[in-house]
């Protein structure tokens, strides 16, 4: 009968939807469930698993009269695991100028590849070569308006005909201020008190670059975000001079 048709294809759809609504809840509770299993197995992961790449640090530059001395550590950590024990934490800007670079990688290796095109883009237009103030404001500008997005610590060193040696100092936030020598990373903490009984104006080259020696073996001796080899750059009027002390060449002092 045709009353008894429309009924049975009421019932049918009636049936359907329960049929589509109890799979939505079972699908529903599936997912729950493997949202709780995911995150009880984040929980139970190591903490290095989730975290980003950050150069936990010592950098210092110290400025000579006729050049700077750079020099950084090289561990990069992921929480309290060593990601990699060899990073080169020391970037070139240009032929003159290099930068020290501390907190997260990632940020840090962006912020270098925009200023190295930016001052390159600004040596060809004016065609000359470009100034160490001039890359240090570059840095500034980017890490004062991403200051809330970046997480850098920027040092940056070099010489120019104009000025000669310079070390300007970028922290976190964007603030830039020119010194005759700068310290940053995790590491910093542990030597300000050495850097300010042992630094003396008119430092000559081979004394500049013992005493970044010294401070960096110092940091890494006491701070667990820090260590691996100790890179050195000398820059001057002739050019880059670039070293790396490994093993017994690296300083050691009391660590009782």
């Amino acid at each position: 009968q045709p009353g008894e048709v429309s009924q049975a294809t009421g019932n049918s759809k009636n049936f359907l939807i329960l049929i589509f609504f109890s799979r939505r809840k079972r699908q529903y509770k599936s997912f729950c469930c493997l949202r709780y299993l995911s995150a009880i197995r984040m929980e139970a992961l190591p903490e290095w698993t989730s975290k980003a790449h950050a150069l936990g640090t010592s950098i210092m530059a110290v400025q000579f009269d006729g050049g700077v001395v750079l020099g950084a550590d090289s561990r990069t950590s992921t929480g309290s695991y060593v990601a990699n024990r060899v990073t080169d934490k020391i970037g070139e800007v240009s032929k003159h100028i290099y930068c020290c670079r501390s907190g997260s990688a990632a940020d840090t290796q962006a912020i270098l590849g925009i200023v190295k095109y930016e001052l390159e883009m600004l040596e060809t237009e004016l065609g000359q070569p470009g100034e160490v103030s001039q890359a240090a404001h570059m840095f500034r500008k980017l890490c004062f308006d991403y200051r809330e997005q970046l997480s850098a610590g920027i040092i940056v060193a070099g010489w120019d005909k104009r000025r000669g040696g310079q070390v300007y100092c970028i922290p976190l936030g964007g603030m830039l201020v020119r010194q005759p020598f700068s310290i940053g990373g995790s590491g910093s903490t542990y030597i300000y008190g050495y850097c300010d009984a042992e630094y003396k104006d008119g430092m000559n080259r081979q004394e500049c670059e013992q005493f970044v020696t010294n401070a960096l073996s110092l940091a890494m001796s006491r701070d667990g975000s820090s260590g691996g080899v100790i890179r050195l750059c000398t820059i001057d009027e002739s050019g880059v001079a670039r070293r790396t002390l490994i093993g017994d060449e690296i300083p050691r002092f009391y660590e009782g």
